[in-house]
């Protein structure tokens, strides 16, 4: 196993690698660059154009020439690409960005003027909070779920259930969010809860325990809001996974030694039934991470990693992007590894390393 792992480790690199170059390829051709932005802006303040970039990491040029810069002089238009680092070739930048990325040193925001690393450091908390606690409450409400639906098949429950599945699945997690504002958040219902924040105003002059309350009254609606919108997929995967495992022949076999029916599902279904569970737990990290947390931070004004992500996309804010680019690949390549390792732990017979993996 420690080969397979070092081996895991050893092509993280030239993934990462390829991921940055194609990003990085891709964002050359892209218009409405943060040197065409300042022009805008120059331009509209009559040729000032004080805009701050920051380093010269990750930066890449839309065009060789500006269509748009034609009321400032040459000398003003190349203050601008000097200031965000767009004098140099592609090629120059893009191993400016590697060298910097050997260190963790993603350069500096275009237009928020700090360290991405700072930023990502900052609005982590956010993020973290939102993505294990959903993943949490999301697993311990599906698959105890799945697996009750999978033992009642067809039977009231089962049906019961099904619709509220069926509602789960089908509305997208932002609808959710903006019924329970409507409801529980100052709408025309209850004021129960607070409309957005991670935590109030008198965070810091709160008690241990009044902090911990305070937190969690402001995680209420988000976490509600995402484990509707998520718990259905995976209560769907648990179920089927553990009816398909319930009609095989050892089942039988061991419901004819006269086993009971929770030792039969606990003592030899659960391991192999759960192993489709894990395999999945991955990309569904990484679909709360980024795809769910985006929706609910904007919604609930959570000042996430996902926002910034989304607000970097729009500005063109190239540093940022790269860096959470790089940070949610890297989580991703990790999490992938750690369920493979997973996977040898619930169930020994699977050995990676003597397939040639």
């Amino acid at each position: 196993m420690g080969t397979y792992i070092l081996k895991r480790l050893l092509l993280i690199i030239p993934t990462l690698f390829l991921i940055l170059l194609i990003n990085f390829v891709v964002v050359q051709i892209a218009p409405g660059g943060p040197v065409e932005q300042a022009i805008q802006q120059a331009e509209s303040f009559q040729g000032v154009g004080g805009v701050s970039g920051g380093g010269e990491t990750g930066r890449s040029s839309a065009t060789a020439t500006y269509q748009g810069a034609r009321g400032l002089s040459d000398d003003m238009v190349e203050k601008i690409k000097q200031q965000y680092g767009f004098d140099k070739p592609a090629y120059e930048r893009f191993w400016i960005m590697l060298k910097g990325y050997l260190h963790f040193d993603f350069g500096t925001s275009f237009f928020k003027d700090k360290p991405v690393t700072q930023l990502l450091w900052e609005k982590m908390p956010v993020s973290l909070s939102l993505g294990l606690w959903s993943t949490l409450l999301i697993y311990l409400v599906s698959i105890p779920l799945g697996i009750k639906k999978a033992k009642n098949h067809g039977q009231f429950i089962d049906k019961s259930t099904s619709l509220l599945l069926a509602v789960g699945y089908a509305v997208p997690a932002f609808v959710f969010a903006i019924l329970l504002i409507v409801f529980f958040a100052g709408g025309s219902y209850f004021q129960w809860f607070p409309l957005q924040g991670l935590v109030s105003d008198n965070f810091d002059q709160l008690s241990w325990f009044g902090k911990i309350k305070d937190y969690f009254w402001h995680m209420t609606l988000p976490l509600i809001t995402m484990v509707l919108g998520g718990f259905a997929g995976l209560t769907y995967l648990t179920k089927y996974s553990f009816m398909e495992e319930l009609s095989k022949q050892y089942v039988l076999a061991a419901r004819a030694k006269g086993l009971s029916e929770n030792k039969v599902l606990y003592g030899h279904v659960f391991r192999n039934a759960m192993l489709i569970v894990i395999a999945g737990l991955p990309e569904a990290l990484i679909g709360i991470f980024f795809v769910g947390n985006l929706f609910i931070e904007i919604i609930f004004n959570l000042d996430g990693l996902g926002l910034l992500g989304f607000e970097a996309i729009q500005q063109r804010d190239y540093p940022v992007i790269f860096g959470t680019l790089f940070l949610f690949t890297l989580l991703g390549l990790i999490l992938r590894l750690v369920s493979d390792v997973l996977y040898q732990i619930i169930d020994p017979r699977i050995n990676f390393e003597s397939r040639g993996m």
